[in-house]
């Protein structure tokens, strides 16, 4: 009897120790076949401060190239779409960067965002630790475009001067050909005193536009008469209007007043009123008209011309564009009048806009801020007769 119990212990025992092996054995395999987890990689303290304040986009990038870190422009930049950096260029530069561990910068061209138009980037991506790498982001669209449009400016400025210039050396040479001819000499004489009239239009142009770049608001602004000044620029253009037989015609209420520069206001205000009457046929009319809009002043100018094609007008504003060069020529126009119209509604806080349509004439108007007068008449009257309405179309 006691054999058997001291066997059934014996194998009790034996099963015990057997399943123990089993279950050591399988606990065993199971930790020799997990792979490890790596440890996730520790951005160091203080950085989020860091890009919180710098004025470049900033983006940590760790392991796999997820972002871990990213700074408010980098998002609004469009460079960072979840966790992962959008430019693939970009991503490049940093598996570059991680590989050599050497700082690399490059110049970008890449749409990012919400934006169609291609941005222009100058990046800096350098290592922040063994696995984390940092990406400094600059904006340089802006100076890119500034930059175009001022060698293309200098471009245009330097053909437009060349030309009446040329044309004031070939005629000088044609007057010492004809000294015996007096018809000769009086016909180049003429033509050489409109070749001047147009360099020095077109230079006192240019030294105008250049003060209206930035568009900054006026400094020290005055209150400007805008029915004084509506009267002053039609008198620029009347000799021309006379000769073509246009009738020009001004309208305007009393009492309005906007606070500006009264010189650009007028140049403005001339430009449209110029270029409304010499693209205008004999015999039609200009109307010029001011009247209070709400907060703003509105001042349209009306004519009965050529009109222009609807794929232009995006174009008219800018410097030295012209819809038809050769006529543009011919009229003395230097493609600068109504860029600089742009320019000084710009600094005054309003805007210029066009309606037209090809064989029915054009509408510009100029809207600037009203400037409340203290000593403005009770009821606006109008400074003449009531001229033709413009098409609804002006008004828009």
């Amino acid at each position: 009897m006691d054999s058997e119990i001291t066997l059934i212990l014996i194998g009790l025992v034996g099963a015990i120790l057997g399943a123990g092996t089993v279950l050591a054995w399988r606990v065993s395999e199971q930790v020799q076949t997990q792979i490890p987890e790596r440890p996730e990689p520790v951005v160091p303290p203080g950085v989020d401060t860091v890009l919180s304040v710098l004025r470049s986009s900033a983006v940590v990038v760790g392991p796999d190239d997820v972002v871990l870190r990213a700074s408010a422009p980098a998002h609004v930049l469009g460079l960072v779409k979840d966790d992962e950096l959008v430019p693939e260029q970009l991503v490049d530069l940093v598996r570059q960067v991680r590989r050599d561990g050497e700082v690399r910068e490059a110049d970008l061209t890449v749409v990012a965002g919400r934006s169609s138009h291609p941005l222009s980037l100058a990046a800096r991506v350098a290592p922040l630790s063994s696995r984390l790498v940092l990406v400094l982001v600059d904006d340089r669209t802006r100076e890119r475009r500034v930059e175009s449009i001022r060698r293309d400016f200098v471009a245009n400025v330097s053909h437009e001067l060349k030309t009446p210039a040329g044309a004031l050396m070939l005629l000088a040479e044609a007057v010492g050909e004809a000294r015996d001819d007096p018809e000769a000499i009086e016909r180049f004489a003429g033509r050489m005193r409109r070749e001047s009239e147009r360099l020095t239009r077109l230079v006192q142009q240019i030294i105008e536009l250049s003060r209206l770049q930035g568009d900054a608001l006026v400094d020290e602004p005055v209150e400007v008469d805008v029915r004084s000044t509506l009267i002053t620029a039609t008198e620029a253009s009347t000799t021309e209007a006379e000769n073509k037989q246009i009738d020009l015609m001004v309208q305007s209420e009393n009492g309005l007043y906007v606070l500006g520069n009264p010189d650009q206001v007028l140049a403005a205000v001339s430009n449209l009123v110029e270029n409304a009457v010499s693209y205008s046929p004999p015999s039609s009319r200009v109307a010029v008209v001011a009247e209070r809009d709400g907060e703003m002043v509105r001042v349209t100018v009306t004519d009965q011309g050529i009109g222009i094609p609807g794929g232009e007008l995006d174009r008219i504003f800018e410097r030295f564009y012209r819809v038809d060069p050769a006529r543009a020529r011919s009229t003395g126009g230097t493609g600068l009048g109504l860029s600089i119209v742009k320019h000084v509604a710009a600094s005054h806080g309003g805007s210029v806009t066009v309606w037209s349509e090809p064989g029915e004439g054009s509408s510009f108007t100029l809207l600037l801020p009203a400037h409340a007068y203290s000593d403005d008449p009770a009821p606006p009257v109008a400074a003449c007769d009531t001229v033709r309405p413009m098409p609804k179309e002006a008004h828009q």
